[in-house]
């Protein structure tokens, strides 16, 4: 006999298909709490993911939006991923209005079914089944239910009540439903409480439940999403994927299982072990040798995605690049393993998070947080990092999409966590010095020399690399904070070690940039590195502010003015020290010579919600220095008797 709370848990959480009954999803019953900032409402969500062996799992998925307005569109289209070892056994839906009246039900036909890839994946099985209503009348209430098969439990659901910011929740909740012999893996954020646990003859069902859970609107420089929202993360401990099985208890034992998949895959085609030597056979210096095979691969293969099933995971063997000139970045990574091994030096497939803007590990809970492979090769006085899906990027740079974060390094003993370079204050530069001419009519005619490094130049590095020269003027055009300007010129040179630095060369003519009215000119000597953030001052602070890049900007100009003025105004010098940072600015004129200089320093670090005052002063401040102006008057002619 199960207990009477087996059935409840049942009722409440693994509940069939029905769909709401009239006005159940009418606006009027949302509590006006959850109204407040929000753009969405989740007015439901019921999903249960079971555990039916280690080769099997089945996930359902049932939940409700109700959308307040045309910012909320976006989140009422229903998008789920399929591939070879995910199956979409069934998808309904319906729409209703904001009484909660049905206006429409899904029907199967309406379903659109994409590629889930992207132009650079040769071979892919990811493909998404998608639907929109496309209702336009405000609010309304859309309902989707799926069921999805997993070949495999490698990847577990993470439970987010709380999508996105400007998003309230009504209730959501989840269950996992597991053998009795079998131990499930959990890390929450913001969540009190414990889950209910309930526990029959052969399974536990673990459930966790959120409600009236009010929308967060995301501040300047807010701490890392994990922080601010309810979250839970579920991780296997066994688990198996098209028969290859794994222990995730630890990152020892995950990394095992990710060595298992790249061992034996290292084997080079004979004429390229002989090309490796004929390489670096005379070369001396191991930094050198690393360089010199780095550039060949990138010269001599592309990046295209594989994912296919265990393909996802499993990197083509080095023959295959080889003989291909292609790869992922497994394939390509365990490539430049190879070339490496066969010169005699070690190195190391490393998994890790990659994006700009993507959060770190969870160091305390192994499990499958990565969407990259990289390369690390430690050497007696230092380590070189190697991206071996870029074609430009220097050896040992990993800028800001794998830089200063954790990373899982996998060796014959399993993985180990270690950390990716970090770029700080010092080598983030932006160097810039401007010689101009303003003429009679206003005109400002520039030579502008800057030099960018570190981090700074990533974006730059990108748009030189990969764009063709007209389109990289277009994004020059856009960039530029000139009204009226003509580029006449413009070139770039790359530096590239394993800091990286491009140095630009620009030529400008800038229409009225000085502003001549009567006998008085003016002019802003700030010309092209003016900060525009400003932050909302009566506003109370509610979070700590996180800076997560560290960076410095100097710049200095020297600009020729027309004859025959004299100053009427000149900015007063600006000099301001706080916990954020730094700024200077000053400005003289000697004979028809402005002379201007300009220098801020901006810090990472993580400063306490009561700072964020000085911080609103610092940028007002930033924002006025960089917007003064010199102010000059014709000198007056004295007609002689």
């Amino acid at each position: 006999m199960f207990p009477k709370i087996y059935f409840i848990a049942l009722a409440i959480f693994l509940s069939n298909s029905s769909f709401a009954g009239e006005g159940e999803y009418a606006v009027s019953m949302i509590p006006v709490s959850l109204l407040r900032n929000a753009h969405v409402i989740k007015r439901v969500e019921k999903i249960s993911f079971e555990i039916v062996s280690t080769g099997e799992a089945i996930l359902k998925k049932k939940y409700a939006l109700t959308i307040l307005d045309e910012k909320g569109d976006d989140q009422a289209g229903f998008a789920e991923y399929y591939d070879k070892l995910h199956e979409i056994k069934n998808i309904e839906g319906a729409l209703y209005d904001a009484e909660g009246k049905e206006l429409k039900r899904l029907k199967n036909k309406q379903v659109i079914d994409l590629s889930g890839g992207d132009n650079n994946n040769l071979a892919d099985d990811n493909r998404r089944k998608f639907h929109h209503f496309y209702h336009r009348v405000y609010p309304y209430t859309v309902e989707y239910e799926v069921e999805v098969k997993y070949d495999g439990t490698l990847f577990f659901p993470v439970w987010l009540p709380r999508e996105d910011d400007d998003y309230s929740v009504e209730q959501s909740s989840i269950s996992i439903i597991f053998p009795q012999d079998y131990t499930i893996r959990y890390k929450a954020f913001n969540y009190t409480g414990v889950p209910i646990t309930v526990v029959d003859k052969s399974r536990k069902i673990m459930t966790w439940e959120a409600k009236e859970l009010p929308a967060i609107s995301r501040e300047f420089a807010s701490p890392d999403w994990l922080e601010l929202n309810t979250a839970v993360f579920f991780g296997p401990s066994r688990f198996e994927i098209e028969k290859f099985q794994g222990n995730m208890n630890s990152w020892l034992e995950f990394g095992k299982f990710v060595y298992s998949l790249k061992q034996g895959r290292d084997q080079l085609p004979d004429n390229i072990r002989q090309l490796v030597h004929q390489l670096t056979g005379q070369v001396k210096d191991t930094k050198e040798k690393i360089r010199v095979l780095y550039e060949y691969m990138q010269k001599n293969t592309r990046y295209i995605s594989i994912q296919l099933g265990i393909g996802g995971w499993q990197p083509y063997d080095a023959k295959y690049v080889a003989a291909k000139s292609y790869g992922d970045c497994k394939a390509l990574s365990n490539y430049m393993y190879s070339l490496l091994k066969e010169a005699g030096i070690n190195s190391y497939y490393t998994l890790i998070k990659a994006g700009a803007n993507a959060t770190d590990l969870i160091l305390d809970f192994p499990s499958q947080q990565f969407n990259h492979v990289i390369l690390c090769v430690p050497l007696q006085n230092d380590t070189l990092w190697l991206e071996c899906t870029s074609q430009t990027a220097p050896a040992g740079y990993m800028g800001s999409f794998t830089g200063n974060r954790n990373a899982l390094l996998i060796d014959e003993q399993g993985g180990h966590l270690v950390r990716t370079p970090w770029y700080g204050l010092d080598k983030n530069l932006q160097l810039r010095k401007i010689s101009g001419v303003v003429n009679a009519a206003g005109t400002l005619d520039l030579e502008v020399k800057t030099r960018y490094e570190g981090l700074q130049q990533d974006n730059l590095h990108g748009l030189i690399n990969d764009l063709a020269k007209d389109k990289v003027k277009e994004v020059l055009h856009d960039q530029l904070d000139f009204a009226t300007y003509d580029i006449s010129n413009f070139s770039y040179r790359e530096t590239k070690t394993a800091l990286p630095a491009i140095d630009e060369s620009l030529t400008i003519s800038v229409t009225n940039y000085a502003t001549i009215t009567g006998k008085r000119l003016f002019i802003v000597p700030n010309i092209m590195t003016k900060n525009n953030r400003k932050l909302a001052a009566d506003y109370e602070r509610k979070n700590d502010i996180v800076f997560n890049v560290a960076y410095k900007d100097v710049d200095t100009a020297v600009i020729n003015l027309p004859e025959g003025y004299t100053v009427e105004s000149m900015p007063q010098d600006v000099s301001l020290t706080t916990l954020f940072g730094k700024y200077n600015c000053s400005v003289k004129l000697s004979g028809t010579t402005l002379y201007y200089y300009r220098s801020i320093e901006m810090y990472d670090g993580r400063f306490a919600a009561g700072n964020y005052g000085a911080l609103v002063k610092f940028y007002q401040a930033i924002y006025k220095a960089d917007r003064n102006k010199v102010v000059l008057v014709k000198k007056e002619t004295v007609k002689g008797f």
